[in-house]
C-alpha cells in the first residue's frame, strides 16, 4: 500500500547510527582503560609474591623497592622445598582437600537431587537450615568442634579436619547443586525412565553428566576452602607432619624475623596447584547446565 508524502512511516537511513549505540561506543574505551586499572590493581599482590619468590634476598629490602629484579635466583625455591616436613605436609594438604572435595560432592549431590526433585514434609525447613548454617561465623564453633571431636577422639588426625570442613563446605555444595540440578529440565529423565531406566539409571546417565559444570564449582570451592583453611587445622592439628601447607608456611616467620623469600616462595608453591585446577576446569564451569541435553 502507497503511503502519501510526509504521513507514512519514515524509515531510518541504514547510515545512521542510533544515539545510544554512539554513547555506548563513547564509553567503551573509558569502561576498558577502567577494567585494565582495576586487573592490574587484583595482580599486583600475585606479581610482588613472584618477585619477591625469584629475586635475590639483597634485594628484597631494598630501598626504594625495584619493580624488577636485576637477576634472578631459585635458592628461596631451594631453601622451601628442603625443610624437613615440606613433603609431609604436601601429602595432608593433598588428603585433606581431596577427602573434602570427594566427600562434599558424594553427598551435596545426592542431597541436591532430593531436594529438587522430590516433594517431603519439611524440605523447606532444611533449605533454611542450609542457609542458616552459612550465617554462623566459623570462629564461633571452633571450641565446640574441637570438644567434640575430642571426645570422637578425632583430635590431630585428618579424618577429624575432614570432618570439620565438611560442616562448613557442604552446605554450600548442596545449595549451589541444589539450583543447577532444577536447571536440568526434568522431562529428561522422564524419556529416559519411559526407555526402561530406572530412577537411579536416570539420574546417573542423563542427570549427573548435565552436572558437569555445577560439580567442577562446587569442587573448586570446596578444594579452595580446604587448601587455604588455617584456623582450624591450627587447632586441631599438633604433629607437624599431619599440618597442611597453610600452617607450613608460618615456619618462615621466627624469632629472627621472617624470611621473605622463602615465605613468598613457600606461598608461590602452595598456590600452584589451585591454579593449575582451576586452569584446567574453567571452561567446565562457563558451560551451561543442560549443555548438549538436546541433540538436533
Amino acid at each position: 500500500m502507497n503511503t502519501a508524502p510526509g504521513t507514512g512511516n519514515r524509515g531510518v537511513s541504514p547510515n545512521r547510527e542510533r544515539p545510544n549505540s554512539r554513547h555506548r561506543g563513547k564509553r567503551r574505551p573509558a569502561l576498558n582503560a577502567l577494567g585494565l586499572v582495576f586487573s592490574a590493581l587484583m595482580a599486583f599482590p600475585i606479581y610482588w609474591m613472584l618477585l619477591t619468590a625469584f629475586r635475590p634476598a639483597d634485594e628484597i629490602h631494598a630501598s626504594p623497592p625495584r619493580f624488577w629484579p636485576a637477576r634472578l635466583t631459585l635458592e628461596h625455591f631451594r631453601r622451601a622445598l628442603a625443610t624437613p616436613t615440606f613433603w609431609a605436609n604436601v601429602r595432608a594438604s593433598v588428603l585433606i582437600g581431596a577427602g573434602t572435595v570427594a566427600v562434599s560432592l558424594l553427598i551435596g549431590t545426592l542431597a541436591a537431587f532430593a531436594l529438587a526433585r522430590f516433594a517431603f514434609a519439611g524440605r523447606k525447613a532444611v533449605v533454611m537450615v542450609i542457609l542458616g548454617v552459612q550465617l554462623i561465623p566459623s570462629a564461633g564453633l571452633i571450641i565446640p568442634l574441637y570438644l567434640l571431636l575430642s571426645d570422637a577422639g578425632l583430635t590431630d588426625s585428618l579424618p577429624g579436619v575432614i570432618l570439620t570442613y565438611l560442616a562448613f563446605v557442604l552446605p554450600f555444595t548442596v545449595w549451589l547443586l541444589r539450583g543447577f540440578t532444577a536447571a536440568v529440565p526434568v522431562e529428561l529423565e522422564e524419556a529416559a525412565m519411559t526407555d526402561g531406566c530406572t530412577r537411579l539409571g536416570a539420574f546417573r546417565r542423563v542427570v549427573l553428566p548435565l552436572l558437569a559444570p555445577g560439580l567442577v564449582a562446587t569442587s573448586l570451592y570446596a578444594l579452595v576452602q580446604a587448601w587455604n583453611e588455617y584456623v582450624f587445622a591450627y587447632v586441631l592439628l599438633s604433629s607437624n607432619d599431619k599440618q597442611p601447607l597453610s600452617i607450613w608456611l608460618v615456619s618462615f616467620q621466627t624469632g629472627f624475623g621472617t624470611d621473605y623469600g622463602g615465605l613468598m616462595a613457600g606461598a608461590t608453591l602452595t598456590a600452584l596447584p589451585v591454579a593449575v585446577f582451576f586452569a584446567l576446569v574453567q571452561r567446565r564451569i562457563a558451560a551451561g547446565p543442560a549443555t548438549g541435553a538436546v541433540k538436533g
